[in-house]
């Protein structure tokens, strides 16, 4: 007859603390971190959109910023109307020959670090306007960030688009291509 021997092992400890070792450990406790992250993660979830509407897209987007969507979740609520006061260019339309100067100056006047989404097809690539007065995209003047596809895009292609953009700020990742 064998003999079976089980190895002693010992019983999983629990461990209680109360409230005061709790307190005592989060005053001496410390968060370690790189700097880039930290201010990475306060860009990310602090973005200030300035929206170009000037077609079906901008209608859109007001719907992302509505209720239904909430843009707000994804730290993008602060929608401002100066250039000066903002950090997200989204492009929502179509973009013609003269508005080109005008949206270049805008982006100018925007400080740094910038980034710029494309929403629909126009302000991608034109749209189906082949013609002498629309801008065939808009990275014809200033660099794009995300391109956000569809004519007009759904709110959950441009809540993916702002999520991009987070991605994009969080990696620490420069643009490529022009500055």
């Amino acid at each position: 007859m064998s003999t079976s021997t089980t190895p002693n092992v010992p019983a999983p400890m629990k461990i209680e603390t109360t409230s005061l070792e709790v307190e005592q450990l989060l005053n001496t406790a410390a968060f370690t971190t790189k700097a880039e992250k930290f201010i990475g993660w306060g860009r990310k979830n602090s973005l200030w959109p300035l929206p170009f509407g000037t077609a079906c897209c901008g209608i859109e987007f007001m719907s992302v910023v509505g209720p239904r969507y909430d843009l707000a979740r994804f730290g993008a609520e602060v929608v401002r109307f100066s250039p000066r006061q903002s950090d997200l260019l989204i492009i929502a339309g179509t973009i013609t020959e003269k508005m080109g100067p005008i949206l270049k100056l805008i982006y100018d006047q925007m400080p740094d670090p910038k980034y710029v989404i494309a929403m629909g097809a126009c302000a991608a690539s034109g749209g189906f306007y082949r013609a002498y007065h629309v801008l065939q995209g808009a990275d014809k003047v200033i660099p794009v960030d995300v391109y956000v596809p569809g004519c007009p895009p759904t709110p959950e292609a441009v809540i993916d688009g702002i999520m991009r953009i987070q991605d994009l700020i969080m990696s620490g990742r420069k643009r490529i291509g022009r500055n």
